[in-house]
């Protein structure tokens, strides 16, 4: 059943030219039950990346484009009143699907930034007193300028935190960018991929990667590096318990998806930059903001052996 990974990772690459690596981290995300941060300008294939996953993987989607008047019940649905039978009905809102695309979360406001947040870690929506379910599986793709664009909303610490992984889709190399070229926009052929897996099937991968072997010496590596992420000359933030462990689950998601059945220190140090970079805060004499180069530093830094 492994085996069908593969294929979504082939399926997807043919789509998103020269983007492979973008795409396995993106797996990885779902396999280890987080959601996903991309920072990018707009037109560099992230929702054909949505389009994609949803479509080989079999999951329903929608997609989101948030702006300054967008309210937290646009998200998360309402109660209606039905006049036929005088009760409040609640209708669903786009959040409930199996993979939600929010495009430009940097553009709500702080308040429908947190209620997608909330629901993203409960995976429940409340409503009038009652509690609604989130489809399982569940994963957010969202997608945010970089800060220096203006009418943006930063999203804090906290929130930024529970988000297992940041990427950036980055420009095509020029082999791609000609192919690309040729091929027209790759939007419509990520709709028109084959199902390759079911929501069943992500579930029963989610339980194997969580029982996927990780050795003494790798869970003493993971922690190295996060103790050493706050020690950090430069950093004012450093990494999180909560980033030790999303560490951890996103190296046996990247293992699991490389076919192997135990954690190696590669994996851990493949995830690193993805799962540190929007959580590690910059002191603003050494350039402020995030960034990978700190979290290179880090790596180079501790040592796989303690």
């Amino acid at each position: 059943m492994r085996s069908s990974l593969s294929q979504v990772v082939d399926a997807l690459k043919s789509v998103l030219l020269g983007k492979e690596h973008q795409v396995q981290l993106a797996l990885a995300t779902l396999l280890a039950q987080g959601h996903l941060l991309i920072e990018d300008l707009p037109g560099m294939g992230k929702t054909t990346l949505a389009l994609g996953l949803s479509r080989v993987l079999g999951l329903s989607h929608r997609r989101v484009q948030f702006t300054v008047d967008v309210l937290p019940s646009d998200i998360t649905g309402m109660s209606m009143y039905r006049k036929e039978t005088e009760t409040f009905e609640f209708r669903p809102g786009p959040i409930f699907s199996h993979l939600l695309l929010t495009d430009e979360i940097n553009r709500a406001m702080p308040k429908t930034q947190s209620a997608l947040l909330e629901a993203m870690e409960e995976m429940t929506v409340s409503q009038d007193g009652e509690t609604h379910a989130l489809p399982s599986p569940f994963f957010v793709i969202a997608t945010q300028n970089p800060y220096h664009h203006a009418g943006t909303y930063p999203l804090p610490e906290s929130q930024l935190d529970r988000f297992l992984m940041a990427i950036e889709m980055g420009y095509p190399d020029e082999a791609s960018e000609r192919q690309l070229l040729s091929a027209g926009d790759q939007r419509s052929h990520a709709l028109e991929l084959p199902v390759l897996c079911s929501p069943e099937q992500i579930l029963a991968f989610h339980s194997e990667v969580q029982s996927l072997h990780c050795s003494d010496s790798i869970l003493n590596y993971i922690m190295r590096l996060v103790s050493y992420s706050r020690t950090c000359e430069g950093v004012s933030i450093g990494l999180s318990p909560r980033a030790g462990l999303g560490l951890l689950s996103a190296s046996r998601a990247w293992a699991f998806l490389m076919g192997r059945d135990f954690v190696s220190p590669e994996d851990v140090q493949t995830v690193f930059e993805p799962v540190a970079r929007h959580r590690l805060k910059i002191i603003q004499e050494h350039g402020g903001g995030r960034g990978n180069s700190v979290a290179r530093v880090i790596l180079n830094a501790v040592d796989v052996v303690g």
